[in-house]
């Protein structure tokens, strides 16, 4: 629903806790005059931006977790989950919220509910001098509770006794928009183009072809854990139409796909791939392809990107849980040649660390480079500013056109 229909089934206590925040002049006995009046004050692009420009980093990370979420509705829980998954930057004794702070008691909820519906009568008669907005608490809880004074989230019953929340449709277009335009305030862009560049286009769904006629022609000895052996791994690579260099020993490698400890990180993506299609088996320590494998290779066929494209996504949702968000404002900062490293700066506060992987390894390395070898993107060297990336026509395309099942894969075996 767009903000309008969820402010015609807010009751007239939340509508006026909306109309001060936002100290709109109206009757706050009316509801069509709070809705009228909230409406148009939230519509004005200065105060609309002015109020995403006030937000900390962790809300912002926490709104944008719910614009890129398939689901329209959330519960609570997932809210306060959502809330506290967003502060990665703080110390751990800030981000989880004391059950103090969490539990409001009612007669302090009801003295806010009357306090806000007579400030809002007060408005009606003559507006208020600007006064020192205090502090806002820190608790999951009240992260939630500003948001719905904001008008960003409004709650209703699915069900008899559970509440869900949701964010008004047309206020998640605004919000994207707004971001782009202050990301894309951060980064430089460059006038020309790079003397040189690589793209990849289409060579990750042939190498599936490559490798499925490797199997096919091959004996693939495994080791006792299943492992290609290093000889099978060079043969596979020299076919390959990207050449990577092998892991090294002791490499900390691991969540991103079943087999991303063994091997590079391209062949990993493409072996996990064609296991998880059900074309190759592990068999009696050989790598060898199934019934359904024979008759794809059989084909002799690239496979589509955007299948790939999407069994990335979701196999990188585990370590990288707003992988669609981040690849969005990729493709929306590279809609033409842009400094990689002002797009690592902008971004990179917008990754959660991973283990031992750190923000901006994971931003260049399984994104950026990923979407490389996927065909989303070019990088290219540029004389003034060095390393620029760009987005492909085939990537824009892949990326605005796609809606993909938001469960994460897991790869077991």
């Amino acid at each position: 629903m767009k903000l309008a229909d969820m402010l015609s089934y807010a009751d007239i206590g939340q509508l006026s806790r909306i109309a001060t925040t936002y100290q709109c002049e109206c009757n706050g006995n009316s509801k069509n005059e709070l809705i009228q009046s909230i409406l148009s004050t939230v519509n004005r692009r200065d105060v609309f931006e002015a109020q995403i420009g006030a937000l900390k980093l962790e809300d912002l990370r926490f709104m944008i977790s719910l614009l890129f979420d398939a689901r329209d509705a959330f519960s609570l829980e997932e809210l306060i989950a959502r809330v506290q998954q967003s502060r990665f930057g703080l110390p751990a004794a800030l981000a989880q919220a004391p059950a103090a702070a969490e539990a409001a008691p009612a007669k302090k909820a009801a003295v806010k509910s009357s306090a806000a519906s007579s400030a809002t009568k007060r408005v009606a008669k003559s507006k208020p001098q600007a006064k020192e907005r205090p502090e806002p608490e820190s608790g999951p809880r009240e992260t939630i509770s500003r948001f719905k004074q904001y008008g960003w989230l409004f709650n209703g019953y699915a069900g008899p006794e559970r509440y869900l929340f949701q964010v008004p449709s047309d206020l998640k277009e605004r919000f994207k928009q707004t971001m782009e335009r202050r990301l894309a305030s951060e980064v430089v862009y460059a006038d020309d183009e790079p003397h040189a560049y690589r793209d990849e286009q289409m060579l990750m769904g042939e190498d599936v072809m490559h490798l499925l006629t490797y199997v096919h022609l091959n004996e693939v000895a495994l080791t006792t854990d299943g492992t290609m052996y290093k000889r099978s791994i060079v043969q596979l690579l020299e076919s390959f139409g990207v050449k990577e260099p092998l892991p090294g020993k002791g490499e900390w490698r691991f969540g991103y796909g079943r087999k991303i400890k063994d091997y590079p990180n391209r062949l990993s993506l493409l072996y996990d791939y064609c296991y998880y299609q059900g074309w190759i088996v592990e068999n009696n320590e050989l790598l060898e392809l199934s019934a359904a494998g024979k008759e794809r290779q059989a084909l002799r066929s690239a496979e589509p990107p955007d299948k790939l494209y999407q069994f990335w996504l979701r196999l990188y949702k585990g370590p990288v849980p707003n992988i669609r968000s981040l690849v969005h404002w990729i493709d929306k900062l590279g809609s033409r040649w842009v400094k990689a490293d002002t797009i690592m700066a902008t971004l990179t506060p917008y990754v959660k660390p991973f283990y031992y992987d750190q923000p901006e390894t994971i931003l260049e390395q399984r994104l950026i480079g990923t979407m490389l070898h996927l065909g989303l993107l070019r990088i290219g060297e540029h004389a003034e500013h060095g390393q620029v990336i760009r987005m492909t026509p085939l990537g824009k395309t892949i990326v605005a056109g796609r809606s993909i099942d938001d469960e994460a894969i897991v790869l077991n075996g």
